[in-house]
């Protein structure tokens, strides 16, 4: 296989809007389209495919890398058409490769649904801005927007660290610098440190992998920047668990009250196949952190930050189930998907039988559980 087939395959996934393009042995090359896979009708890749397909696109130290740990991961440009972040590995002593699809057109706040209250609180001065979510769920492309928001419509300066890099940013209104893990900078940790010297209104950190990363991230909200940051956690109160639960018990009180006074807002995200037409539709839980929310943070009553969330609807508030069900009601959505992705199955599956439907797989299990309670 030539460079030209990848060159086929690539052509392939844009034109088609898929996620994902996945390469390995035994397998005709596989596209990821709204969530589910799908081979192409090309021929089963041996051995040796996967070698020329891996080195006609991989830098070489990138190369040396998967000889030495077995793994590797960048990005790179496919002409002006898109982007791919690429991850390779090997498995059963063959090369295996994973490649996700950057698109190049930013998004507005309207194509992608976000809540309209992100506007205003990327207004503010300082404050941690955290987007958390399962792998793939689109909290890339949510940042992406919020940066494309502030760089359209202020004369911020802004620093990007990311793991690659996957949209990329011109200078617009601000002044736009994009640092990438392992080319520009060693560590999330080190980079914010850096960027703190370099006079910032705004600071994007891929992702909060570490004590060392989260504590950066928090100091840098503290000291006056606005700092957005991922998390792989589901739900808001749970991502703040997450983030105390990350630091030595001696050290949590002190965490709850610095984030009490830092975080802004938390949104966690979730993508869905669509059953009304093709593609995908995002579905949020947003925190708003009012003062009533900023107390329990601090007095460690996380376990009431949901039902506060439910009665804050007036700061633009919303909990993951509750729009999954306004979804799943104006017919954008399956009952399946929905309770697949929900934080409480038994109360939505009830919902749904109440109003007459009912739920594929999930029924009898439900029903069984609803009995015994």
């Amino acid at each position: 296989m030539s460079t030209m087939q990848i060159d086929r395959l690539l052509e392939t996934v844009v034109r088609e809007d898929a996620s994902d393009l996945h390469l390995t042995t035994g397998r005709p090359p596989t596209v990821r389209l709204n969530g589910r896979l799908k081979s192409l009708a090309t021929k089963v890749l041996d051995n040796d495919d996967m070698t020329a397909l891996m080195k006609s696109v991989t830098p070489e130290k990138n190369q040396q890398e998967l000889q030495e740990v077995g793994a590797t991961d960048f990005g790179f440009a496919f002409g002006d058409k898109a982007r791919f972040r690429v991850a390779i590995f090997k498995q059963r002593g063959d090369i295996a490769m994973v490649l996700r699809l950057i698109p190049n057109k930013l998004l507005t706040f309207e194509q992608i649904g976000l809540p309209e209250v992100c506007r205003e609180l990327i207004r503010r001065p300082r404050g941690l801005f955290i987007v958390t979510g399962p792998t793939g769920s689109g909290k890339t492309t949510s940042l992406a927007t919020m940066i494309d928001h502030i760089n359209m419509n202020h004369d911020h300066h802004i620093i990007t660290v990311e793991d690659p890099i996957e949209y990329y940013h011109y200078h617009k209104k601000s002044v736009i610098n994009q640092r990438e893990l392992g080319v520009d900078v060693p560590s999330f940790s080190e980079a914010i440190r850096r960027s703190l010297r370099a006079d910032p209104d705004v600071i994007l950190v891929g992702e909060m992998r570490d004590l060392e990363t989260i504590e950066s991230a928090i100091r840098a909200a503290e000291t006056g920047h606005l700092v957005f940051a991922t998390l792989h956690t589901t739900g808001a109160a749970g991502t703040i668990n997450r983030i105390i639960d990350a630091f030595p018990v001696d050290q949590q009180e002190q965490i709850r009250v610095q984030l009490s006074t830092s975080l802004l807002a938390v949104l966690s995200q979730v993508l869905l196949a669509r059953i009304d037409r093709p593609g995908r539709v995002a579905c949020y839980e947003f925190l708003v952190v009012t003062p009533a929310i900023s107390n329990l943070i601090r007095e460690a009553k996380t376990f009431r930050i949901d039902s506060a969330i439910q009665t804050g609807k007036k700061f633009g508030m919303q909990l993951l189930d509750d729009h999954l069900w306004s979804l799943f009601s104006r017919g954008m959505i399956g009952a399946e998907e929905m309770i697949d992705k929900c934080r409480d199955p038994t109360g939505l599956t009830q919902k749904v039988h109440r109003m007459g439907g009912s739920v594929g797989r999930v029924e009898l299990d439900e029903s069984e559980g609803a009995a015994e309670e």
